[in-house]
Parts: C-alpha cells; sequence; structure tokens
C-alpha cells in the first residue's frame, strides 16, 4: 500500500499465453479512494489481487524500463529484486501508463490517493497535534488551518475535499475538543473551502507549496501539515524514449489511430493517459472518398450514390455525424442542400469541387477525449473485445472501407459514448451530469452515485464489501479506531 513510484501497467501477447505487468500486485477502483482515506470504507473494499487461479495469465510485478518496437522487445526492472532485469518478446504489447509527476518536491512530500492509509494516519497526526494542550489558541488553529490546505486539480480532489468536510462535520466534533471541531467546521463549510484558480505549483517542500499565479506571475506559499496531490502533466522517461524511436518527439502523449494503434510502430497499443487518438481529417481523404462513392465513374456523385457511402463516412469520422447532428441535418440530402443553397430534393449532382464544398466544414468539429477514467475503461473493453475477435474479423472484416486501399477495416474504429459523470458534494448530496443534457444535484443524487459505483465493482466480493461497509458507516458511523 505505502509503495512510491507512478503506475506503469503493461498488457502483452506472446506467442504461448497472456501476460501483464505492474509496480503494484492489485487493481484498486479510483473513485472510491477518497472514501478509503475517510474512515468510511476499508482498504480491502477497493482492491482486487491480479491474482487469479481461474485466469490464464503470467504476471510480474515489475516496471518496464524500455520499449523496443522495431524488435519487439521490452525490458522490465522487478519490484521485489532490486538491480533485476528481464527481456522479453511480444507480438502485441498494451500501455497503460498513467501521466509523471514533474513538479519538483511532489513525490517527496505530497500523499497520493493510492497511498490511503498513509492519509489516514497523517490526517489523525494533525488533529492530535491541534489537540496538545500546551497550545495556544492561535497555534492550534494555525495546525488546523494547515490541515485544509490540500491541493488538487482534479474531479478526484473535489471528492477528497468533500469527504474530508463531512469527517470534520460528522465525527471530529465528538473526538476532540470542542473548539477544534467549532474552527474546522467553520473552516469546511461550503462557502469556505477555498479554491485557487489561476495558478500553477512550481515546486512542494517539507513545508509549504510554492505557487506562481498565471496573470502576474506572482509568486506566493502556502503553509501546510499535509497536501494530497491527485494530478501529474509531465510525461514518463520511458514513454519519452520510446516517442523518440518512433519519431514522434513533437508530442507530450503517444498518438495513436481511431482502433489505438500508435502510430509509427506495428503491434503496440496504448490507451488511458499516456496515450491520444488522433483523429484523421475528412479533407485529407476527400479525393479517394468521391471516387469510392462515384461507382459510375461519371466525375459526378448523385444523391443515391452519397446516400450509399454516408454511412461509411459517418464511421470512419465521427465528426460528421457530429456536424449533421449539430446542423440539425437528418440525412445527406440536407447535407446536399445546404452546400448548394436548393431545399428542394432533386437528382442534383457534385463535382469534386461541390464534393469538398459539402463537407468541408465537418473538420471543425473534432474533438479530443477528455483524459478520464470512463475513456480509459471504455477503451480497455474495446481492445478486449477487438482481441477476442481477431480471428472471425481477419475472416470476416466489421470495420468501414479502406477509402485509401482495398478491402475493409478488420475492427470499427473505437467511439467514445459519454454517460456522464457525479461528484459528491459532502453532506450526502451529489451533483451529476448525465446524457440528454440533464443535470441534477442533491440528495437523490447521492443516493443514484451509491447506486452506480455498487454497480460498477468488478467482483462480487468488492461490491459486497462496499455495501456492508456504507451501511456500518451510516449505523455507526466512521470508524476511528483502526487508523
Amino acid at each position: 500500500m505505502e509503495r512510491k513510484g507512478d503506475d506503469g501497467n503493461l498488457t502483452l501477447i506472446t506467442q504461448t499465453r497472456d501476460a501483464g505487468g505492474s509496480p503494484r500486485n492489485y487493481f484498486a477502483f479510483h473513485p472510491l479512494l477518497p472514501q478509503v482515506s475517510q474512515l468510511v470504507l476499508w482498504k480491502h473494499a477497493v482492491l482486487l489481487s491480479q491474482f487469479k487461479k481461474w485466469v490464464i495469465i503470467e504476471f510480474w510485478e515489475a516496471e518496464c524500463i524500455k520499449i523496443d518496437a522495431a524488435n519487439k522487445k521490452f525490458s522490465v526492472g522487478l519490484i521485489m529484486i532490486k538491480n533485476q532485469k528481464r527481456m522479453k518478446n511480444f507480438l502485441w504489447i498494451m500501455i497503460t501508463w498513467q501521466i509523471h509527476l514533474n513538479t519538483p518536491g511532489v513525490t517527496e512530500n505530497c500523499h497520493f490517493l493510492k497511498r490511503m492509509l498513509r492519509i489516514r494516519r497523517m490526517l489523525w497526526i494533525c488533529f492530535e497535534r491541534a489537540s496538545l494542550p500546551n497550545l495556544s489558541d492561535e497555534e492550534r488553529n494555525k495546525q488546523l488551518l494547515q490541515v485544509c490546505n490540500c491541493w488538487w486539480r482534479s474531479k478526484l480532489g473535489v471528492e477528497f475535499a468533500a469527504e474530508l468536510h463531512d469527517f470534520v462535520h460528522e465525527d471530529l466534533a465528538e473526538l476532540f475538543d470542542k473548539r477544534i471541531g467549532s474552527f474546522a467546521e467553520k473552516k469546511f463549510q461550503r462557502d469556505g473551502i477555498e479554491v485557487k484558480t489561476g495558478y500553477m505549483v512550481v515546486s512542494v517542500s517539507d513545508k509549504a507549496i510554492t505557487m506562481k499565479g498565471r496573470p502576474n506571475g506572482e509568486i506566493s506559499s502556502i503553509p501546510y501539515g499535509m497536501v494530497v496531490w491527485s494530478t501529474g502533466i509531465g510525461t514518463r522517461p520511458v514513454i519519452m524514449d520510446f516517442m523518440k524511436q518512433i519519431g514522434q518527439t513533437n508530442r507530450r502523449v503517444l498518438g495513436t489511430d481511431e482502433w489505438l494503434r500508435v502510430e509509427g510502430c506495428d503491434g503496440v497499443y496504448a490507451l488511458g493517459d499516456c496515450a491520444s487518438i488522433l483523429q484523421r481529417k475528412v479533407m485529407e481523404d476527400i479525393s479517394a472518398i468521391f471516387n469510392l462513392a462515384d461507382e459510375d465513374k461519371s466525375g459526378t456523385l448523385t444523391v443515391e450514390e452519397f446516400q450509399a457511402v454516408i454511412d461509411d463516412i459517418c464511421e470512419r469520422y465521427p465528426q460528421v455525424e457530429l456536424y449533421l447532428k449539430a446542423q440539425k441535418m437528418r440525412n445527406a440530402v440536407d447535407l446536399l442542400n445546404l452546400s448548394t443553397g436548393d431545399d428542394k430534393d432533386g437528382s442534383k449532382e457534385l463535382d469534386i469541387e461541390g464534393f469538398k464544398q459539402a463537407l468541408s466544414p465537418v473538420d471543425s468539429h473534432l474533438k479530443l477525449l477528455p483524459a478520464t477514467a470512463q475513456v480509459a475503461a471504455q477503451e480497455g473493453a474495446y481492445l478486449a473485445r477487438c482481441f477476442n475477435r481477431m480471428k472471425e474479423c481477419e475472416e470476416n472484416p466489421e470495420g468501414p472501407p479502406r477509402f485509401r486501399g482495398t478491402g475493409r477495416h478488420r475492427f470499427r474504429p473505437f467511439r467514445y459514448k459519454h454517460f456522464g459523470q457525479f461528484a459528491p458534494l459532502g453532506g450526502e448530496q451529489a451533483a451529476a451530469e448525465l446524457p440528454g443534457d440533464w443535470i441534477s444535484i442533491g440528495y437523490s443524487t447521492q443516493w443514484l452515485w451509491y447506486s452506480v459505483y455498487a454497480s460498477k465493482q468488478v467482483s462480487w466480493r468488492t461490491r459486497i464489501l462496499v455495501i456492508s461497509d456504507w451501511t456500518r458507516r451510516f449505523i455507526f458511523g466512521r470508524d476511528t479506531s483502526g487508523i
């Protein structure tokens, strides 16, 4: 639970078996980590061991050191045995690294939500120090104020602040002097949780956080008792080295195509925080699309020919469908009408220039996917489905036509579906943004949050443990004895 270092996960397929590697031998359900750090859940409820007797897979508790895409090899360093390295071959490899911390002092002085037990202990130490009888009110208030100075730039950080507020409001007043509970409650009122926007953390020392204001470059320092860090903006060294090998030196993350294949090498896939999908523009392939749609080779497209290929275009280029929805168009005929200025559904024909004019605004609707767990989970499920159906799709490809080649792609390209997002606000209230532009805030939304995240547990063991811990907390409160 206390091991330092960022996550570096690899999944690979060899000639004989599937394999995987990670610096940790367990999976953690990230959305519930704030509740573990605030005594709502116990660690066993959100952890799932990577060792399962019914899973035929080789697992290494190791960290990847180098990837050699040209020779399809990679090197790993074993976690439990120092200075031990191994070289492995692969057919396909999936990279799922998280982003790297490049702010000085963060690794040494900050706490991360995956180190949930350390956060529990440090919180308790801060409150214990504030309860010492020989402290003046000023010193006690200063110590408590330092507990509140946490830095976050992510959704998990907001959830941690909400859980910390509930811990102070519901349980702390019963455990410590009333003056401590009174001050902390006032500090953590909804209008009292201070959020500093427009600042960038420059460094973190053992006593203070140094920040730089973006508008004027002003440097300021904030003392702290504990810092919880839940972000990161740097590229891991092993990824930087790999990007140099494949010629992606002008990027911060790996660039992949719509099938999550890393561009510039074969057999390497990437997903999650370490990768970004480079969606292809329609205008780059406009001539090839026109030639494929022009079945009679007349040099013009009829409405029927355009309708016959529009579904394949939408599947290959998702920005086309987004554009049609944004312009409230029903079908391809509406797109042609807009480009020609004709409202009649006649037998109009388009030459190559008219076809370019019809599709030229489409690429403005290209959107980058957010670096969220929801995106990474869908990418992982997509790749699992592709590999499980590899043989079937070799014989019967299911993807769109190859506009610049012959035949069809083996698989459909990855498509992200946004199912909404939750933000617990504390006090048994939550906010939710759901598909259909529906916003919900309040107590009922918190209960919806409970049901959704209970259903998202990957095993019945963790699902039962999470629900039982929630029930215990509602009946008996947080268990503050085992910190």
